[in-house]
């Protein structure tokens, strides 16, 4: 039987500077399902498949120059500079990689759930991984909601019929966790 680690929604050290969470099976769906669409919204980039035979090819491929359209991806990638000719040929040899980056961070998230049982645990890799997954999901789902920093508190008093509540209320868990998962890795 395994040991349950921590209490239910929050982080808690693990030896060797991990994680472990204990999460109910709604929780877990949640997360899965975010992180899923966290994928689905980052997308292969413009190199993946490029040419899949020549990892030099590859690495040596070119991302796009503009921003993107959607608001939560150029909130994901957003620009470097203020100088549109700056940012565009920083874009152009970053945006892969980073999409790449944020893809394992939700791929590491989505493996740490399907191994299954109440407890996840996290190496200390795993856990850095989930925390840029987290973020992620925070900043998109904010890019979503029109969330600033001058206007976040209106989230708490939002009435239940709102239609941005079930949305309002995965932020702000997401938040929780993000926090307590940073209060973990610091001790």
């Amino acid at each position: 039987m395994a040991r349950r680690r921590g209490r239910a929604g929050y982080f808690e050290p693990t030896p060797g500077g991990g994680a472990a969470i204990t999460l109910d099976e709604v929780e877990v769906s949640i997360l899965r399902s975010l992180a899923v669409q966290l994928l689905e919204l980052v997308g292969p980039g413009d190199a993946e498949g490029a040419d899949d035979a020549d990892p030099l090819a590859r690495l040596f491929a070119e991302g796009p120059s503009k921003p993107p359209d959607d608001p939560a991806l150029a909130r994901l990638f957003p620009d470097a500079y203020e100088d549109a000719e700056e940012s565009s040929e920083f874009r152009r040899f970053t945006e892969n990689d980073l999409r790449a980056r944020k893809r394992e961070d939700a791929l590491a998230m989505i493996r740490a759930l399907d191994a299954g049982g109440p407890v996840v645990e996290l190496t200390a890799d795993q856990a850095r991984q989930w925390l840029g997954g987290l973020n992620d999901l925070r900043l998109t789902i904010g890019t979503r909601l029109e969330v600033t920093e001058d206007d976040e508190s209106g989230l708490y008093h939002l009435p239940d019929s709102d239609p941005r509540k079930p949305l309002v209320m995965a932020y702000l868990w997401l938040g929780g966790l993000q926090e307590t998962l940073v209060e973990t890795l610091l001790r």
